[in-house]
């Protein structure tokens, strides 16, 4: 079979392994689609990841159709259609530095177990969709971090697939409005889409004064304060901090998804006086599979994501148009 691999520092090549055969306790996926995550340029500029430097398979946004069952493997069968787990693989996270990648034409599931290493999905799901089924769940988690309830009122930062994934990650948890900030107007177009009660673009409009006029003024001991709860860092911009917390009100949240490449300054006295809480998140430790049923529900939504597809043949194209910042925002390679 055909697999994308980093060859080294800046180079990609796909080349010919051979085809994997399930064992007793694994699943052989054909690959129908796998997304480029923004991590995928980050290693193709290393040339890999340790122990797998010079020849790292790619690809950890799997979705594909099962084309062998091992005899102790349950709960599925040749011919479905699943959504996979790239870190619950044995030989190492799948397109991270494992043994595997699914930027190939098959993809060996390891100790196959359903609803740990794989999650069978409804057939009329497109494939392309289906593979965003791995960013939504970071997406998810990084939602989960910030504990939002019905009641509150947020901010999103970044209308790229990890903030729109996360509108709406709170939108299906019932929070009562979602406010989306980006600096491009055809993602705030994406956001209201996908169910954003309103959009602010960072670039012409005063974001905090936007923000009291959508969410109220907010309580803390200094004014000018919006009546936001939680704020979400999906953008990676050091205004993007400076900007929420000099919003935030007292109790606020302040959850951080996005990858930051510098140092940020805080200002810890506002962080002190107006108790707000800080909250990291890193991939999904429990939330791979918490996000695929509303992606089966709500797909034609989720759809909105896919900005650019790309046939295999095409993986140079498709790893240079989602590495060229502003080019593309959810990139999918699919397969015959």
């Amino acid at each position: 079979m055909r697999a994308a691999i980093i060859t080294g520092p800046g180079t990609t090549q796909v080349v010919e392994v051979p085809d994997p055969v399930a064992g007793p306790c694994d699943v052989v996926v054909k690959i129908k689609a796998c997304g480029i995550c923004g991590s995928d340029a980050l290693y193709i500029s290393m040339g890999g990841l340790p122990p797998h430097q010079g020849r790292m398979p790619l690809g950890h946004e799997p979705a594909g159709e099962v084309v062998e069952v091992g005899r102790d493997v349950i709960g599925v069968k040749v011919g479905d259609h699943v959504v996979i787990n790239p870190i619950g693989a044995p030989s190492g996270i799948i397109g991270n530095g494992g043994a595997t990648g699914a930027l190939a034409e098959y993809l060996l599931v390891e100790s196959a177990v359903r609803g740990q290493s794989f999650e069978v999905i409804p057939a009329e799901i497109p494939f392309d969709v289906a593979a965003l089924n791995e960013p939504m769940a970071v997406a998810r988690h990084g939602v989960n971090q910030t504990r939002p309830t019905p009641a509150d009122k947020v901010a999103v930062f970044g209308a790229g697939p990890i903030g729109l994934g996360a509108t709406m990650a709170y939108k299906s948890l019932g929070v009562e409005h979602v406010t989306v900030v980006d600096l491009i107007g055809s993602r705030l177009d994406k956001a209201l889409a996908i169910g954003a009660d309103a959009v602010i673009n960072a670039g012409d409009e005063d974001v905090s004064g936007r923000l009291i006029e959508l969410h109220g003024a907010g309580e803390a001991l200094w004014p000018g304060k919006s009546g936001t709860t939680i704020y979400l860092d999906a953008a990676g911009a050091p205004s993007v901090i400076s900007t929420a917390l000099g919003a935030a009100q007292r109790g606020a949240r302040l959850g951080v998804v996005a990858v930051h490449k510098e140092p940020v300054p805080v200002d810890f006295i506002n962080i002190m006086a107006n108790e707000i809480t800080v909250v990291g998140s890193m991939g999904y430790p429990t939330e791979i599979f918490e996000v695929t049923k509303d992606l089966a529900a709500n797909w034609e939504k989720y759809a909105v994501i896919v900005s650019h597809t790309f046939g295999f043949d095409e993986v140079q194209g498709a790893l240079r148009t989602a590495s060229t910042p502003g080019a593309a925002d959810k990139v999918v390679v699919t397969f015959d």
